[in-house]
Formats: structure tokens, sequence, C-alpha cells
């Protein structure tokens, strides 16, 4: 089955008791039983909905797992992941990473004793270095947030089979549109359905999809204990944004490269960070490895000053000055103070995060537009 195809069908089936084409929004907080834990397959919701059930049905096949399984957030999936592991654990994961699982690394899990090396994984034997005896995952974020580096999949998943540690993927930047982890080598696929997955900044939800048994069955009865769960009508969103995934993703996709293009001439830009640009120092495993290059650009102005990227994006009329990304409306931001903010200052210039840096989240507007309003905030 193409991908197409896999984005209104993969693990769907028509609602059994009215024939429904797309699944109902159960809400509902528990469901009646026959006799003490006889029941159709649900007792209770925090455990399962069946339009949950649905959506992860969905993930699963686009992802290729056997199971997926829903959070209420993307953070709320990353936390679940981690919680698998134990008081002395290690993780070797990117030094170019999302704020946000920055600061849950360091400020909610290295307390509680598990350890965690950020070093640069576009070079292997920066990772193979870092791993130690207790070592237990490697976690990968690719495309990185916000620089945009590609890393090898493959050749840190076998790198990971090699170790016998778990390889987890943030799959979010690319949707399963354009990448499979699962396909080269991951245990693990993790997304925040709040960005391409959902597509339309309307709701927050997390997910991962696996086929490791072990992983299925921890998440599992996670999920039963802490209760991250996503709602029904948070499911529904998802599933149906899910429907036009792949056309809203090319779209954007066409219009970022647009975009780059038109930043990469731009006598007040510096760097611009795009995999799909020949001077990206990854072009090649990006082409290799993602079907296109993505909706996302981030550059860095010649005044690298935080005051000089404030006047630009405040000058915007068609992107929007806003946290997050993958929704159909172009969004622009500022990694140093927003998304990254709680990342400091020394670390993020070491990993080349610098306070002029843009991030772009290009949505499906006409390119043209798109172009003419960037164009006059920089000249602004």
């Amino acid at each position: 089955m193409k991908f197409n195809t896999k984005a209104i069908h993969a693990g769907q089936e028509n609602e059994s008791t009215t024939g429904a084409v797309m699944p109902p929004i159960f809400q509902t907080s528990t469901y009646a039983q026959e006799a003490p834990n006889v029941h159709k397959g649900y007792d209770y919701a925090r455990v399962g909905n069946p339009t949950r059930t649905a959506l992860e049905k969905m993930i699963a096949g686009l992802e290729g797992a056997t199971d997926g399984i829903c959070f209420s957030s993307g953070v709320a999936a990353m936390d679940a992941i981690i919680r698998m592991l134990k008081p002395g654990d290690h993780v070797v994961t990117t030094n170019d990473l999302y704020g946000g699982s920055y600061r849950l690394f360091t400020e909610m899990f290295e307390p509680y004793g598990i350890e965690f090396s950020f070093v640069d994984m576009t070079e292997l034997t920066k990772v193979e270095e870092a791993i130690t005896d207790q070592t237990k995952l490697l976690w990968i974020e690719t495309p990185t947030n916000p620089l945009l580096r590609i890393v090898d999949i493959e050749r840190l998943t076998t790198l990971a089979k090699k170790h016998d540690i778990l390889s987890a993927v943030d799959n979010t930047f690319a949707s399963p549109y354009l990448q499979s982890p699962l396909e080269l080598g991951a245990d693990i696929a993790m997304h925040s359905t709040t960005k391409f997955l959902g597509g339309h900044s309307d709701v927050i939800g997390g997910a991962v999809a696996t086929s490791n048994k072990k992983v299925i069955e921890s998440l599992r009865f996670q999920i039963k204990t802490t209760g991250a769960v996503p709602g029904p009508m948070d499911c529904y969103l998802t599933l149906r944004g899910i429907k036009t995934l792949a056309v809203r993703v090319q779209r954007s996709v066409d219009n970022a490269k647009q975009v780059a293009t038109f930043l990469e001439n731009h006598p007040k830009v510096d760097v611009v960070h795009y995999p799909g640009s020949k001077k990206h120092a990854q072009h090649d495993l990006a082409k290799k490895q993602m079907k296109d290059f993505g909706a996302m650009v981030s550059f860095s102005l010649k005044d690298d000053s935080t005051e000089a990227a404030s006047k630009m994006m405040s000058n915007v009329g068609v992107f929007t000055l806003a946290e997050s990304l993958g929704g159909v409306e172009s969004l622009v931001s500022h990694p140093a103070s927003m998304t990254h903010g709680s990342i400091p200052k020394d670390v993020r210039e070491k990993a080349g995060l610098m306070d002029s840096l843009i991030r772009l989240s290009v949505g499906i507007e006409d390119a043209e537009d798109l172009i003419k309003d960037l164009e006059q905030a920089l000249n602004s």
C-alpha cells in the first residue's frame, strides 16, 4: 500500500454498529461490563478508548509498526520512553536538541540518576566514544531542531544493535511521510502529533510507534498507571489531520525550497540551514534517508543579535510569530528565547545555535506571498 493510501486507510475499519466512515468520538469515561472484568474490550477510558485505538492503529500503519501508543503530548511520549530506564542508566543523544527534550532530560531525569551525553550525532565516532557499559538508549533527533542537521539513522541503529542498546528516533520534523525510522533499523519512532500529523494547530498530542514487544508492554503499563492520555476529541482531530498529511506536507516542502533559495540570496542573511540546499553538510544523506527535504528552514542574520532577529520577526505579516510548527499556516520563531530558552547560552552557542537564529515552519500558503513577506520584514 502506497503512503497516500495508508494516510486514509491504515489500520482503519468502518465503525461496526453504524458503518460510520470516520471513527466516531467516543466521549465516555467508562464502559458497561457484563460481569466483573467481562467487557467488549474496554473498561475505563484511561486504559483505552475506541477513538484512541483508531489513531494508534493509523500511526502504527504509517510507521510500519505492529503497535502505536498515543499520549497527551509529545513530551509525555518522551517521558514514557525515558521512564523505561532506571537510575544509573545512560543515554546518548544529540547536542542540537529540541529545548523541551533537553529540559526534560536534564531537569527531570538527571536528578533521579539517569545520565545523558550530548554529542554531535552527525559524527559516528563521537557517538561510539560516548557509549559506556551503562548506555541503554540512543535518542536520535533528525532533522534536528533547530539547526536541521541530518543524522544517519541506519548507521546509528546498527551501532545500537552492536551494543545491545535501544534506539529511538524523534520523527516529528520529518513526519512518516518523509522518513521511516523503523525501516532504517530504529526500535522506536516518536512524534509530537501536535505538529505535522495534526497539522492545523488545534490539538496537542504525542505518539510512539514500535514493534518491540517489551517497549509496547512497558508503555501500555505506563499509560494505564500514569494516565498521560489524549482525550477522544484530540484523537479525532489528529485522525482528521492525518487524512491530508501527504498533500499538506508536500505543499509545505515545495514552498520551503523556494523560501530557502530566496534566503540564500538575501544580502542580510548569513547562513541558511535547509537540507534541500546543496550547501548543506548532510544534503546527500538527507536525499538518501528522506523522501524529500522537509518544511522547516532556519537562518541566521549577518547582524548576529537578538535585537536584529526580533525586529525582523516583529515585522512579518503572513508568517505568524508563534511557538510550534507543522501547521497549515507559516510560523516564525526565535529558538534562543522561545523553544530553546531553557538551554544555557554557552551550551546553545557551542552547538551552533546563535542569538540571531530564526526558525521558519513553512505552511501551505502561496510561496510568492511568503517570500514577499520575508523580504519586507528583512528590509524594514
